[in-house]
């Protein structure tokens, strides 16, 4: 069995079916596991992160990922949300004990920066998802940001609320986002089930969560090579024969799940599958979006929260990687250096659809994080800026566009022998860890089916509660 490509698509299948009992052979062409959610040393010894990735309570494939991969004990929850706006003033969102979606209510009402008339018309906004169950009728055909024009949204709420959590949550600008996706962020996130928004970021760098995936393949008989990228995949009567690797050697399989980004495969496959009729031609029209990390090394402390959620400002996120290093329980998967000297502090940021960024050069937009920074934590004032470094990501997702659930293929697409995965395939998700992870499982329950069986590996998501439970049952039974 061989999985092409060792992203947490490919990592989630190849586990799987590992576990299942089938003999796997990983392929990935990078020297190291993860994909786009690895980390990688700098030439002075500094380990980051391509980019900052994040979990919630509510994605509960990824956690099942993390624990078949022995590093669920390397991701920290928090039950807190962290926001600051321009002058800098805090405000926190976290879960009382009112049922949900009544939950997060104390703490809304609280929250600083936004008026009056901004929560009142957020709160009718977010009943009406919840009435819904999650399913409000009349947004199959329209932009989030028409949805919340319906809503009568305010300007403060647009800017302030919606924008803050979806363009971080989607990667995508309201505009261009379909308003089903949207909603279901909140849905599944805040409305829900009361753990669903919990926030877990990584104690460790990225790459350091991948170890258990290779002992989860290697220890049952199977394979995990590295820095062999395929190029071309080879089909025989109509089904998989074999993948050549870029050294010109042939690996052959009973069946091959293809894990890479979409916008790589057709240049894998036979060109008519790209072509106008071809199973893939879809995955021509699927756009990408872009992402945004800066790190920064300051030479002395300069915050005090895990992470900062920002309004008001291009950098949506700024990650204490310094505090969350420390926090993490075993000092063997320490990174090689946190910060120049001690005393010091690393600090991620992130910019999710970051456009307006792609055109500027590495000093131009650490100078314009800088400065927002300013706003946020006065101390980056007069602290030295010992070194920082800009990782763009220019195709991190694809974009969750109206209509383009039409383009995305189904894992068993027609090839025998033949699978795929990717959060671009069908997963009910946008493009998000928890939809790679459960594309994996679903591939890899395709291949088993094929064999005869019947094992499941994707899990439920989070039960309703509260009066969630009671407006979902409402709205399935009618």
């Amino acid at each position: 069995m061989l999985v092409v490509g060792g992203g947490l698509a490919g990592l989630a299948s190849a586990v799987a079916l590992a576990e299942a009992g089938l003999e796997v052979r990983l392929l990935e062409k990078r020297p190291q596991l993860g994909g786009r959610a690895t980390s990688y040393t700098l030439p002075d010894g500094s380990e980051v992160d391509n980019c900052q990735h994040v979990t919630l309570g509510c994605c509960t494939n990824l956690a099942d990922f993390y624990r078949r991969a022995g590093a669920a004990a390397k991701i920290r929850f928090y039950d807190r949300l962290y926001f600051a706006d321009r002058t800098g003033r805090r405000s926190t969102i976290e879960a009382s004990a009112l049922p949900p979606p009544l939950h997060m209510a104390p703490s809304f009402l609280r929250f600083r920066s936004l008026a009056l008339a901004d929560k009142r018309a957020i709160t009718r906004a977010l009943l009406s998802i919840a009435r819904a169950g999650g399913k409000p009728k009349g947004v199959d055909s329209i932009s989030m940001l028409d949805w919340l024009g319906q809503m009568k949204q305010t300007p403060g709420a647009i800017d302030q609320f919606w924008r803050v959590v979806l363009v971080s949550a989607l990667d995508e600008e309201l505009e261009r986002t379909a308003a089903q996706y949207g909603i279901d962020v909140f849905w599944k996130g805040f409305l829900a089930h009361r753990s669903g928004y919990r926030i877990g970021i990584p104690s460790v760098p990225l790459a350091a969560l991948y170890d258990g995936c290779r002992d989860a393949v290697v220890s049952r008989g199977g394979s995990v090579r590295l820095r062999s990228g395929v190029r071309e995949i080879r089909l025989c009567e109509g089904g998989f024969r074999s993948a050549v690797l870029e050294n010109g050697s042939e690996a052959r399989g009973d069946a091959c799940i293809l894990a890479v980004p979409h916008t790589a495969l057709l240049a894998l496959l036979p060109k008519e599958f790209g072509q106008a009729g071809g199973l893939l031609e879809g995955l021509q029209h699927i756009r990408t979006s872009p992402i945004t990390g800066v790190h920064m090394w300051f030479d002395r402390v300069v915050m005090s929260e895990p992470f900062l959620t920002l309004l008001d400002h291009q950098t949506q996120w700024i990650f204490n990687k310094s505090l969350l290093y420390a926090e993490r329980g075993s000092d063997a998967q320490k990174p090689k250096k946190d910060a120049v000297e001690s005393g010091g502090q690393y600090l991620q940021l992130v910019i999710s659809a970051s456009y307006d960024f792609v055109p500027l050069a590495r000093q131009q937009i650490i100078d314009l994080c800088r400065a927002e920074l300013g706003d946020v934590l006065p101390a980056t004032r007069q602290a030295r800026l010992e070194k920082a470094t800009v990782v763009k990501e220019l195709s991190a997702t694809f974009s969750p566009e109206l209509g383009v659930d039409r383009f995305r293929p189904v894992q068993q697409f027609g090839v025998k022998d033949l699978f795929l995965a990717g959060d671009w395939t069908q997963t009910g998700w946008p493009s998000t860890m928890e939809g790679a992870v459960r594309s994996g499982y679903l591939a890899a329950e395709a291949v088993l089916r094929c064999l005869g069986g019947s094992q499941k590996f994707v899990q439920p998501d989070l039960p309703p509660q509260g009066l969630s439970a009671f407006w979902a049952k409402r709205q399935s039974a009618s």
